[in-house]
């Protein structure tokens, strides 16, 4: 491995720090580099901190001028909840800037490396970029479309089953994997489930890890029957949470109970209906005005349905257990009709395989 390789890796090492605080921002790195010597190196750490080149510079630990800086992704150049840093990499008098992704925000795209090469400075771009671009298929889809970047997550048995045929799912998969998946709650901004898990389990969709951030609880209700004593209702005060509705004309008894779900700080949401459900689209176009960008969908075989039918999918996370439950009544990820031609199929490309425990998980993204 070269020094330059060494230096970047470092910086996407300080990069994934940043995950499940960030949001909606990317995950960044930064490392300064004078006289083959790290000198300073820092990460984006929240919404509205500084950004990973300040963090850096503030780290420093002797004048950065001749340095090089190595960042993950193109240096900002417009004022924003904080100052440029291609302003700091300026005053600094850094020599060289070593840039892995390239920024598709509008307000950077290009400008900051220009205002970098106006100033005398040496810029290389794309040095790692497949490895930097990983980094943030989140932000990268959130910045261009607006909507929030949904992964379809579930586990199910070596036969393809979610439940067993008299509907009995816990547990599938074992510890290790379970606690991944509340890391993976940490990294998402959403989570959204239907009705039918809320009904059946009872769950609280948060995150149980340390220090873990409890995503924004989504439940796709059509027709608000969410019950007022289940653990979403009554942990609502500290969790945020949202119930999307079909649009309807409220009864009596529906307009009382939506004022009882404000009063529990849920926000209730009617969304118009497409193929007798809620418009999926139109609810991730809503959730991207809220600075929703990332969604982990743990619903059941219906809402995967809808969701792959409304082309809302980016990725899928599949946990499958070395186990077999058999039966023609036994739940599968999927529900529904389903396609009628194998090369209808929904199409996913593998990008990862990890064995966590006894279990495998598969990480796969949508071919578009």
């Amino acid at each position: 491995m070269s020094s330059d390789h060494y230096y970047m890796e470092r910086a996407i090492e300080l990069a994934k720090k940043g995950a499940g605080f960030v949001s909606p921002n990317p995950m960044v790195g930064a490392v300064i580099v004078k006289d083959g010597r790290i000198i300073g190196e820092g990460f984006h750490e929240k919404c509205g901190g500084l950004h990973a080149e300040r963090n850096a510079i503030a780290s420093l630990t002797e004048s950065a001028n001749g340095a090089t800086i190595y960042v993950t992704l193109e240096p900002c150049c417009h004022y924003g909840k904080t100052p440029p840093c291609t302003e700091a990499i300026i005053e600094q008098k850094i020599a060289k800037v070593v840039i892995g992704s390239r920024d598709p925000n509008p307000l950077v795209a290009g400008k900051g490396v220009a205002q970098l090469k106006k100033a005398g400075i040496q810029v290389e771009e794309d040095f790692m970029r497949q490895e930097c671009d990983a980094l943030n298929p989140i932000f990268f889809h959130y910045i261009s479309k607006r909507t929030p970047y949904v992964a379809m997550k579930y586990a199910m048995t070596m036969d393809g089953k979610i439940a067993t045929g008299i509907g009995e799912s816990k547990w599938i998969t074992g510890e290790q994997a379970r606690k991944q998946v509340h890391e993976l709650r940490h990294c998402y901004k959403g989570i959204m489930v239907g009705i039918g898990t809320v009904l059946k389990d009872d769950p609280l969709l948060n995150c149980r890890i340390d220090g873990g951030i409890d995503p924004i609880r989504i439940i796709c209700d059509s027709n608000m029957r969410i019950p007022l004593e289940s653990q979403i209702v009554n942990t609502a005060k500290d969790i945020p949470t949202i119930v999307a509705i079909k649009e309807q004309v409220f009864t009596k008894e529906m307009q009382e109970k939506k004022m009882e779900l404000k009063k529990r700080n849920i926000e209730v949401i009617p969304i118009k209906e497409k193929n007798g459900h809620i418009d999926l689209q139109e609810l991730m176009v809503i959730l991207g005005e809220k600075e929703v960008d990332s969604i982990l969908l743990e619903g059941g075989g219906i809402l995967n349905e809808g969701a792959l039918q409304q082309n809302i999918v980016s990725k899928a996370y599949v946990y499958i257990a070395p186990k077999i439950f058999g039966g023609e009544n036994a739940k599968t990820p999927v529900s529904g009709k389903g396609v009628d031609y194998p090369d209808e199929a929904y199409k996913f490309s593998l990008e990862n395989t990890t064995l966590l425990g006894s279990d495998i998980l598969l990480e796969y993204k949508i071919c578009q």
